[in-house]
């Protein structure tokens, strides 16, 4: 039995605490060896187990960082898809850590050679602030479904959900299997520092570059969950009542502060004005009053984005964009009604940065063609939606750009399909998880080869003789 630290968080965790602490779990790592299949199956019922009793602590901690956010809500976006994942790597995690048999050649025989997924040690997990709870534990479950140990920095704009999930982590695991740490970006920058033997992170573009930069320094493989403007095609006669009540929905989902949330439309220049008006209607449907009068409407975390988002829109007026804004803003507070921007341009500020925020421009084109060269002409987002029947214009469309993931006809649900990667290319991301690829993601492809006691390379050591030249020339056919 492993030996637990007293505490799995400290409230101030510093440079020196982080050694300490990695030192701890490498060491235990090798001295009882990765954990059997039931062992991480027994974790991972846990862990789901102490999530759901702690149910209600988590959604009032929520609420507490985010200043209005709806219990449902976060029950929705948080808990139902963390549970779902974990559910299905128990139920899937068997057939993963099989060994996998693999080709030998004729000439190899009667050897035998097989792949196996081995734990690669001592995870980093660094975790985001816009759904702190199933981003962080997602990502957990992997490692620990992966047969690893873990260290989880939350992230400091969130400190209930922190200590929420520091004391479910503390209820299930010893510290030398998971560890929680707290601090601001300078500790987050020497966490990155660490010599890991993985850094799991999700997080803005910017500070994922530094990450990597960090990591590389000791060699350290990284998956980077990042982000991105994630563009929305509606094609030419596709319902736009339809598209927009998609649209709105996965828009105004936490107020819009998902990685992949539309980012922004692309539509045909002759529907733009039916699509206004049909997005103003389902906001209307979706949250009555569209600001701070639903308790359902999320605000936006704190001042500071709060601020950027209203300069953001600002900026898009006085540049001739016409803003639309679908409800009041809430007095003292960062509620932000959702807000529609139509006449937008390449070189508003709203088309030059992620938006993160319940903010929607409008771009419109005359020809198909003009959407995928405008997609392209910018860095690969995250997401990719497509509205439209016409299967031929939309394997087009996916042909000629590149993405992480794809949702035809809706927003946001390939991220709650367990058996799908999810990850994106290029300033988006580096490496996929969830499901399987999250298990290859935190394991080394280990092969094996063992040798039979008779095969053809017998016939191919010294002393050279013609029975060489024979085989040589055989195998090089």
């Amino acid at each position: 039995m492993e030996d637990a630290m007293s505490d799995t968080v400290s409230a101030n965790t510093t440079p020196t605490d982080l050694h300490t602490i990695l030192d701890h779990q490498r060491a235990a790592f090798l001295r009882f060896g990765p954990p059997g299949l039931k062992q991480r199956q027994t974790d991972l019922r846990r862990l789901k187990a102490e999530i759901l009793a702690r149910r209600t602590d988590i959604v009032q901690a929520l609420k507490k960082d985010f200043g209005q956010r709806s219990e449902r809500e976060s029950a929705i976006v948080e808990l139902i898809p963390l549970v779902q994942s974990i559910n299905y790597m128990i139920r899937n995690l068997r057939r993963w850590m099989k060994p996998e048999r693999r080709h030998v050649s004729p000439y190899f025989q009667f050897g035998r050679a097989w792949v196996t997924r081995q734990p690669v040690g001592v995870v980093g997990i660094i975790a985001p602030w816009n759904y702190p709870v199933s981003l962080a534990l997602v990502s957990l479950a992997t490692a620990i479904a992966a047969g690893n140990r873990a260290i989880l920095k939350p992230s400091e704009m969130t400190p209930n959900t922190s200590l929420a999930i520091a004391k479910i982590v503390q209820a299930v695991f010893s510290s030398e299997q998971v560890s929680v740490v707290t601090g601001d970006a300078e500790l987050g920058a020497a966490f990155s520092a660490l010599p890991f033997d993985h850094i799991l992170f999700t997080g803005s573009t910017a500070v994922g570059k530094k990450v990597a930069e960090a990591a590389a320094r000791n060699l350290t493989p990284v998956t980077l969950e990042l982000g991105g403007k994630s563009p929305v095609v509606i094609e030419p006669g596709f319902s736009i009542p339809r598209a927009a009540d998609r649209i709105a929905f996965g828009k105004l989902t936490n107020a819009g502060q998902t990685c992949i949330a539309p980012d922004y439309v692309l539509l045909h220049e002759d529907d733009q004005d039916a699509f206004a008006k049909a997005y103003q209607d389902a906001v209307q449907k979706l949250y009555p009053g569209g600001y701070a009068g639903s308790p359902d409407y999320t605000a936006i975390l704190n001042q500071h984005h709060y601020e950027r988002l209203s300069g953001l829109i600002h900026n898009a007026a006085e540049h001739g964009a016409r803003v639309l804004r679908l409800g009041d803003n809430a007095n003292d507070s960062h509620i932000l009604a959702p807000v529609l921007i139509l006449n937008v341009t390449p070189q508003m500020a709203v088309m030059q940065e992620e938006i993160f925020g319940p903010v929607l421009p409008i771009l419109t084109y005359k020809d198909p063609d003009e959407s995928i060269a405008f997609i392209n002409a910018r860095p690969r987002p995250l997401a990719l939606y497509y509205f439209g029947e016409n299967h031929t214009e939309r394997d087009r469309l996916l042909k000629r750009t590149v993405s992480g993931n794809v949702t035809i006809n809706g927003t946001l649900m390939h991220y709650a399909q367990d058996d799908l990667p999810f990850g994106g290319i290029g300033d988006s991301g580096i490496g996929a998880y969830h499901g399987k690829e999250g298990f290859i993601a935190l394991t080394h492809p280990r092969g094996v080869y063992r040798q039979g006691r008779i095969n053809a390379t017998m016939l191919l050591r010294p002393p050279f003789t013609r029975l060489t030249d024979i085989v040589t020339n055989l195998i090089l056919r």
